[in-house]
């Protein structure tokens, strides 16, 4: 046959682009029913949690503006709660103190021991051993906030006569340390309950964040002739600081807005100490929870107020932390 003859198949005709609605659709992966009806849950539920910490603060707002309208004194430096007084009076000065200082004590103490246990987990203990303490230290985490009140209220301060002692004699003379012999139901007592109570959620994502450091790193380390703890300083704990830092912040969070196992613990007296082991003192949460039954309207609204500024604080140090994980993407995928 001569090839002159045949005659060739028409080209098949040009496949038609999508049209940019398409493309949208199926960048977002919204082409079949299923996941569109995936996406719009999804969707609905981010903008129900907008919506709800919205409606959350506009409610504490509008409660605040009510109680900050009857107050007679400054509300961010009086020493005085007394709302149902004539006038009414009442500040959060007492409970700032008493917050950030009890929460300072709890990160002083909690961090370090932290970091220590999830560092010999990951690079000290045995498996057997490591997984037994991670499943402990998990296991605390669940422990109900009353629980851990009814230890510090029976087991613990009974048991804080001799710390307190040496305190006193070695480190009275700061003014900050003196004590005075009484029971101690004080901030630094707070401070060491708050800390067992967030010591196992910065153990666990520092244990997760040491796991991902770079495994060639540290053998490099190791083929060069470092020591164990040359690896870990070199090469574990810079990559890991990140996450140590956005942990104690999460940390940081619990422990502000703790509120049973404070109540359980603090002196009732609303007032500041120089010294840390006299009872007194006072946090936002274990104010509100003390008071709010036996409040009438107006001191309410004023518990209420308190509840604001907690608010904006556990939203600002939540916040940081987050900032401070999505700067540090290389945590997946390290040992890749």
């Amino acid at each position: 046959m001569d090839i002159s003859t045949q005659q060739t198949a028409p080209p098949p005709p040009p496949t038609p682009l999508p049209s940019p609605a398409e493309q949208k659709r199926a960048a977002r992966g919204a082409t079949r029913p299923g996941d569109r009806i995936f996406l719009g849950l999804s969707r609905g539920s981010g903008i129900f949690v907008l919506v709800l910490m919205a409606a959350i603060a506009a409610f504490l707002t509008y409660r605040t503006v009510i109680a900050l309208s009857e107050n007679e004194a400054n509300f961010f430096t009086s020493f005085d709660w007394s709302p149902t007084g004539n006038p009414p009076e009442f500040g959060i000065a007492v409970l700032v103190y008493g917050t950030v200082v009890s929460s300072v004590i709890a990160m002083i103490i909690a961090v370090p021991v932290s970091v220590g246990i999830a560092l010999f987990i990951t690079h000290y203990a045995p498996r057997r051993l490591s997984g037994s303490i991670g499943y402990v230290i998990d296991l605390l985490a669940a422990v109900p906030s009353i629980v851990y009140g009814l230890w510090g209220a029976l087991v613990l301060m009974p048991h804080l006569d001799g710390l307190y002692g040496w305190l006193n004699d070695y480190l009275g003379w700061t003014g900050v340390f003196s004590w005075n012999g009484g029971v101690a139901r004080s901030l630094f007592t707070v401070g060491i309950l708050l800390a067992l109570m967030i010591l196992p959620i910065i153990t666990s994502v520092s244990r997760e964040v040491f796991r991902q450091a770079p495994q060639m790193h540290q053998e490099a380390a190791l083929a060069l002739g470092a020591t164990r703890w040359e690896v870990i300083r070199m090469s574990v704990i810079p990559f890991g600081r990140s996450g140590v830092i956005s942990a104690s912040m999460l940390g940081l969070g619990r422990a502000l807005g703790e509120t049973m196992a404070v109540a359980m613990v603090l002196s009732p007296v609303f007032d500041i100490n120089a010294s840390l082991l006299d009872p007194g003192g006072g946090t936002f949460a274990q104010n509100i929870a003390s008071k709010f039954n036996e409040a009438n309207p107006l001191g309410r609204d004023a518990l209420i107020a308190s509840g604001l500024v907690l608010f904006v604080i556990t939203l600002l140090v939540n916040g940081g932390a987050r900032l401070i994980i999505a700067r540090r993407k290389e945590y997946s995928g390290a040992n890749a």
